[in-house]
């Protein structure tokens, strides 16, 4: 990929934010009275969105702030990953119907809007003051790694979105998953996906 492709790509701050809006949003829907199916859906996909967007900014994103920085401003933020991948670990070994699983997700929960409120006071300004002519190729090549981190897990990912969701929810994704195989199919086995443009993951 090269800066030519850069406009199709959410910029490195804005991915972080996008990802910041997903989890928030799955978080709101979590509720402890809900079907077990539902919560364990929704505290995977929870869970597998975390360890994604920390892997992307340790390994890409914070890199590049730390070279451009004289304070550490994301070394705050490296102790919320350790803390969040605490909580994900234990969540990891329960069941829904666990008397401390609803209290995990809670502290997950508080854990992320502490850190979310300090990225973007923090981190992502201060990004954006002194990375804003690179921003668009750390994009690309978060969402390059993002696309081989999920790769393997799609299948799990899948699953736990299936059990996230409402049964009309459902129906309403797997009759786009079908509009999208009959689209396919019409176009003899073949999808253009160079005319999509790449995003937050759903």
């Amino acid at each position: 990929m090269t800066k030519l492709f850069s406009p199709l790509f959410p910029s490195a701050t804005n991915m972080v934010r996008l990802d910041h809006t997903h989890v928030l949003s799955t978080f709101h829907q979590y509720r402890a009275q809900s079907p077990s199916r539902v919560k364990k859906g929704l505290a995977n996909t929870l869970c597998t969105a975390l360890e994604v967007h920390a892997q992307l900014e340790e390994e890409i994103f914070y890199p590049a702030v730390r070279a451009v920085t004289q304070d550490d401003v994301i070394a705050e933020s490296l102790g919320e990953h350790q803390e969040m991948r605490r909580l994900i670990g234990k969540l990891r070994q329960m069941e829904p119907d666990d008397p401390g699983y609803d209290p995990t997700v809670a502290d997950l929960m508080r854990d992320v809007m502490h850190h979310v409120a300090d990225e973007e006071t923090r981190v992502l300004p201060e990004a954006e003051r002194l990375l804003a002519d690179q921003l668009g190729e750390l994009g690309m090549q978060m969402t390059k790694r993002r696309l081989q981190l999920m790769g393997p897990r799609s299948g799990e990912i899948a699953l736990d979105m299936g059990r996230a969701v409402s049964g009309h929810t459902l129906a309403l994704a797997m009759l786009g998953v079908t509009a999208m195989g009959l689209l396919v199919a019409r176009r003899g086995g073949h999808l253009d996906l160079s005319r999509l443009r790449l995003g937050k993951p759903g």
